[in-house]
């Protein structure tokens, strides 16, 4: 029987196939870390969101974990926690629509916020922004509540992409 478009076990899988290949790309990305917009996604099912995160940093080297600060309350929570997966799109600061349209508060339930880009898979599924700069696709590894307005998202590095796919 085929396991779920998004399963953790389906998303390890691809990842051992692609590993050797992904390897100098997850570098790339990583070296752009430090600064700038950052736009979480997730999917599951036919639902997908995104949000714009305070910080994401490095935060092991082997496994590859990255750590993402993203403020509670935001209907990306239920698709990480179902999915076990997401995706960190890093936006140039050109691109203000981008930054503009995740930054606020999410439209109405059935409102698709990908609806005016352009965008592309790398592996677990989650949406991936094709003008993003560098591309994260991360399983959750750990998930911090801090009992405050944000909360922590440890994720394994499983595939990278640097610059533009346009």
């Amino acid at each position: 029987m085929p396991q779920p478009r998004n399963s953790p076990q389906r998303t390890r899988q691809f990842a051992d196939t692609l590993a050797p290949v992904m390897t100098d790309a997850i570098q790339q990305a990583l070296a752009t870390l430090g600064g700038g917009h950052f736009i979480m996604t997730s999917a599951f099912d036919d639902q997908r969101n995104g949000t714009t995160v305070l910080s994401v940093q490095r935060c092991e080297i082997e496994p590859c974990l990255i750590a993402v600060v993203a403020r509670k309350g935001h209907p990306i929570a239920p698709l990480i926690r179902d999915s076990h997966t997401f995706a960190i799109c890093k936006l140039d600061p050109t691109q203000k629509l981008a930054i503009r349209k995740f930054s606020t508060e999410p439209g109405p339930e059935y409102e698709d916020p990908f609806d005016s880009f352009v965008v592309d898979e790398l592996v677990t599924g989650s949406p991936v922004l094709s003008r993003c700069t560098a591309a994260f696709d991360c399983e959750v590894a750990r998930h911090f509540d801090l009992e405050t307005d944000h909360e922590i998202f440890v994720g394994e590095v499983i595939a990278a992409r640097v610059g533009s796919v346009l």
